[in-house]
């Protein structure tokens, strides 16, 4: 079994090595290559850390917000008229509107025999029945 001494001066040197780079935002001297002191406060137990206003005052809007939700309103609007309003380009409407021209060319056409006229008043059935 090796000898843990190796192990632990290299972890001893690494710790080392890591501990200043591991500071926090804000934490420390500030003295940092990759970090500075910031600007953000502390959380104050606040929704996006504002205080409330005092009572009978509103709270005055951002000038971000009033386009925003113009542009999502919208947005919403066009998305429902417009998704509404497609065209059904789906194989069985396709197909669905195929059969009924065929319907319609046989019921044009006269038939010759007794079995073919039952069967014309049949599909004139079901014609009338899908189209209502």
């Amino acid at each position: 079994m090796a000898s843990s001494k190796p192990l632990a001066s290299a972890a001893g040197m690494l710790r080392r090595r890591l501990l200043p780079t591991l500071r926090t935002r804000g934490g420390g001297d500030g003295l940092s290559r990759w970090t500075s002191p910031g600007h953000q406060e502390r959380p104050n137990g606040y929704l996006f850390n504002r205080t409330p206003p005092p009572p009978g005052q509103s709270r005055k809007w951002e000038d971000w917000e009033l386009p925003c939700y113009i542009t999502s309103f919208l947005t919403i609007v066009t998305l429902g008229v417009g998704l509404n309003a497609k065209p059904d380009l789906t194989l069985e409407t396709w197909a669905h509107q195929k059969a009924l021209e065929r319907l319609q060319a046989q019921q044009i056409s006269v038939p010759s025999d007794s079995s073919e006229l039952k069967r014309a008043r049949w599909w004139e059935t079901i014609w009338t029945i899908t189209e209502g």
